[in-house]
C-alpha cells in the first residue's frame, strides 16, 4: 500500500468528517481528470469543447476541476465533442 493510501486510510479511521465525503469527492475528482485527459488527447482546448456543445469555457473548467452533480447528458455531450463515446460500468 502506498504512503498516500496509508495516510488516507488513517485519516478516514480517525476523522469521521473526512471519511464521510472522501469517497464521493474522490470519484468526482477522478471523473474530471478523465475528462480533461481525454480532451488533451483529442488536441482540443476548453474553448473548442465549449463551442462544440454550446456552453462557456468556465463550464468546461468546472467539469474538469470540480465536478459535482453533473448530468450524464452533459458528460455525453462533452465526450461526443471529443469524438469519443462514454461507457458506464457498475462494479
Amino acid at each position: 500500500m502506498s504512503d498516500l493510501k496509508k495516510y488516507i486510510e488513517k485519516r478516514k479511521a480517525t476523522n469521521p468528517e473526512f471519511a464521510e465525503g472522501f469517497d464521493e469527492g474522490y470519484e468526482n475528482f477522478r471523473i474530471g481528470v478523465m475528462l480533461k485527459q481525454a480532451r488533451l488527447e483529442a488536441g482540443l482546448t476548453q474553448d473548442e469543447v465549449a463551442s462544440a456543445i454550446g456552453t462557456r469555457k468556465t463550464a468546461i473548467s468546472r467539469l474538469e476541476n470540480h465536478i459535482q452533480d453533473v448530468k450524464l447528458s452533459t458528460v455525453e455531450k462533452y465526450v461526443k465533442a471529443l469524438g469519443k463515446r462514454i461507457e458506464i460500468k457498475i462494479a
